[in-house]
């Protein structure tokens, strides 16, 4: 199969990390997902990753406590996930860098633009932690940036639902799925794709989101290939 696109953003939500445990990591669960993104490395394509910190911590978690304090927590979380992505796609031969927004050197690099762009260019896999560095801006925002900053063509939002819909399907059951929408729509609609700053950011810079679910990992290299999954943003 070829590729649709060269550069690609993915960003995983840190609650898929757990699978069904609902906390925490599942290594079977990391393992399927690194197996799919070396099959996308193998074709070929460099790629970026963000990964949340939901499994873990979530800065909405600690009621009562100073927002930065929370938000640096959330970091450290992300860190924890990358570090477990790092391991499981070095085990299949990947090679890897994770690169924090929040100097850590001991246990990876700090984030540089240009040398993570080097890095994609020698084939290697980048995996951005600690999102940007600032409290008050999401996992979700962390990856508009990064994909904007290394000029990514596509973001690819693996999210526990497998698109976006006009309201919650867990909740309800007649949820409609939307198969396109554009930026504004979202915006419009406040419809929970991303916070409205990360959708702003990826409507500003023209880079199209796929937003599809990771149950079955198989997912990420059908939206890489380019195949109709979950739902297409584009501006």
């Amino acid at each position: 199969m070829k590729p649709k696109y060269k550069r690609i953003m993915l960003k995983i939500s840190g609650e898929a990390l757990a699978g069904t445990k609902g906390f925490g990591l599942d290594q079977q669960t990391i393992d399927a997902i690194a197996l799919k993104i070396k099959e996308c490395y193998d074709m070929g394509v460099q790629i970026a990753i963000v990964v949340g910190g939901g499994n873990f911590w979530r800065g909405r978690s600690g009621e009562g406590m100073d927002r930065s304090r929370a938000d640096h927590m959330g970091m450290l979380a992300t860190v924890i996930n990358s570090l477990a992505m790092l391991d499981a796609l070095e085990h299949l031969g990947v090679e890897c860098r994770v690169q924090t927004a929040i100097e850590m050197r001991q246990i990876a690099e700090p984030y540089i633009r240009l040398k993570a762009a080097s890095h994609l260019k020698k084939g290697r896999v980048v995996i951005f932690a600690c999102g940007t560095g600032n409290p008050f801006f999401s996992t979700d925002t962390t990856a508009a940036l990064r994909a904007a900053e290394i000029d990514a063509e596509v973001i690819l939002l693996a999210k526990k639902v497998d698109g976006v819909y006009d309201s919650d399907p867990h909740i309800n059951p007649n949820a409609t799925k939307f198969d396109k929408l554009t930026y504004m729509e979202v915006l419009n609609r406040e419809l929970a794709v991303m916070d409205s700053t990360a959708t702003s950011l990826c409507m500003d810079n023209n880079i199209p989101l796929v937003v599809f679910g990771l149950d079955d990992p198989e997912n990420i290299k059908r939206a890489v290939v380019g195949e109709e999954i979950g739902t297409i943003v584009t501006k």
